[in-house]
């Protein structure tokens, strides 16, 4: 394998409802932050939360971007969220296809709206 810096991260966050998962993936999209995000869920979920264990049903969202655009997704995860202290984990993406890799530099840099911009599914 060449150069195995981490270039690009997977970042993943958990929200309570469909509705915010929803909203923090499109606004973070739409803000160039992530070039694309995916909402799963409901997932089932555990954790230790003021002294007691909490079950509860959240949704799941994953965001790809640029390794050097982290500081600016957590930040922009952190105030809109809904927790207190949300979940803001980023997993390298080790390898991929060229192709889709510049593409997730390419939209996560600022656009001239005249140009318009081909999407490529996550």
């Amino acid at each position: 394998m060449a150069d195995l810096e981490v270039q690009y991260l997977q970042v993943q966050t958990t929200t309570d409802s469909r509705a915010e998962a929803m909203e923090l993936s499109r606004a973070a999209v739409e803000s160039r932050l992530a070039a694309c995000a995916q909402v799963a869920g409901p997932v089932a979920s555990m954790y230790w939360w003021d002294d007691a264990l909490e079950r509860t049903e959240e949704w799941l969202v994953l965001l790809k971007l640029p390794a050097d655009r982290y500081d600016e997704l957590a930040a922009f995860i952190t105030e809109r969220h809904s927790y207190d202290e949300p979940e803001i984990i980023a997993l390298p993406i080790m390898m991929g296809s060229a192709a889709y890799l510049n593409w997730i530099r390419e939209e996560t840099r600022p656009v001239d709206p005249a140009q318009g911009v081909l999407g490529r599914p996550c």
